[in-house]
């Protein structure tokens, strides 16, 4: 996992560059961005709160934000297949 070394980015440094409803949506595009080297942050998630309001925002730091967008959109552009059962 991508990290920055012993600091946590500034918000003013970030810009978001995916929004969802769905964590585990979040949890993907963090992971897929963090596998290509470009540290991300979710925000919005509310652990103490067992009903969340609003979404979520995947923000990564400014300078790596057109590189995200570019990887982001290729994934949706080709979503990993799905496991096919051959047997049907």
């Amino acid at each position: 996992m991508a990290t920055m070394p012993n600091q946590q980015p500034d918000n003013n440094e970030l810009e978001t560059v995916f929004e969802t409803m769905e964590e585990s949506e979040a949890m993907v595009i963090r992971g897929l961005l963090e596998s290509a080297e470009i540290d991300a942050l979710i925000v919005g998630e509310n652990a103490e709160n067992p009903l969340p309001v609003g979404g979520m925002e995947v923000r990564v730091p400014a300078e790596e934000a057109e590189e995200a967008r570019n990887i982001i959109a290729e994934y949706r552009a080709n979503p990993p297949a799905e496991d096919v059962d051959p047997q049907g």
